[in-house]
């Protein structure tokens, strides 16, 4: 008998609409329906007037679990894995099954869909062209901060997820670590009370100090490049005679080098004499 499959379906991340018709189609026809939370994920199903036999899968028992579900694609049940919100996989213990069945040669197949920090990097108005996503830092003080220092040298736009009670340690620590940044942070994505704050990191301390209700994206503005000067470890004169190897006539290489370096021309032209 020949494997199954192992579909990987995102689901909405808060508007019940925002689920593709491939998806709604895989749910329909795969044996069966692996969820994080049973529970939530019937909600969506009775709400599409799907029905299919439904397995736990969560962060607590995902190594037996994820052994049993690997027996069942082995015999040729074809099996949707579905997080609470979102894709599987991201920040989400389906990494793990994911893994387990390409190490074991199954077929898995992930649909597009709803992705929560794409969506509030989108939104947030910063720099998408290069972005870095980190989820959830540590809860431990000590650990969050020598994960933000590892951070602060990043240029790219970072991506954090936060969970509501831990916001305000987390956004003291940014201003501790990262300095005052630019930042956006959404909540709610798709649902009634979205909502997306953008500002510096000690505005959004303020914003936030009573508000913090929802699972939050954080979107932080890379670190600066800093400009390197090449000329820094070399004399004027030395510059110059690097221009006068080139072949460049003197003039030139005075005009050149007090070019490179901003500097007045009569400043440079004085290191030239001697040469």
């Amino acid at each position: 008998m020949s494997n199954g499959t192992l579909f990987v379906c995102p689901t909405p991340i808060g508007n019940l609409e925002d689920i593709t018709l491939r998806t709604l189609k895989v749910l329909n026809e795969v044996d069966i329906i692996a969820a994080e939370d049973t529970r939530h994920t019937l909600k969506l199903l009775n709400h599409y007037e799907i029905k299919k036999p439904l397995t736990s899968y969560h962060e607590h028992n995902k190594w037996e679990k994820g052994q049993v579900i690997l027996e069942k694609l082995k015999l040729g049940k074809n099996i949707a894995l579905v997080s609470d919100a979102g894709m599987p996989g991201i920040s989400d213990p389906g990494e793990e099954l994911i893994g387990l069945a390409i190490a074991e040669d199954i077929h898995v197949v992930a649909l597009p869909g709803a992705t929560a920090s794409i969506t509030a990097l989108i939104l947030s108005g910063l720099p998408t062209r290069k972005f870095v996503f980190e989820g959830f830092l540590s809860s431990n003080k000590k650990e969050r901060i020598s994960e933000l220092e590892r951070l602060r040298g990043e240029t790219r736009t970072i991506i954090l997820y936060e969970a509501p009670h831990r916001l305000m340690y987390l956004l003291k620590d940014m201003k501790e670590v990262l300095g005052n940044r630019n930042i956006s942070i959404s909540r709610e994505l798709t649902k009634v009370y979205e909502e997306t704050f953008r500002g510096t990191i000690e505005e959004a301390i303020l914003a936030f100090k009573d508000n913090r209700r929802g699972e939050f994206v954080i979107i932080i503005e890379g670190g600066k490049i800093e400009e390197v000067n090449p000329y820094e470890n070399i004399s004027i004169k030395e510059h110059i005679k690097a221009y006068l190897e080139e072949g460049m006539t003197k003039k030139d290489a005075v005009k050149k080098v007090a070019s490179d370096r901003n500097l007045a021309k009569n400043i440079v032209y004085k290191e030239s004499i001697d040469l």
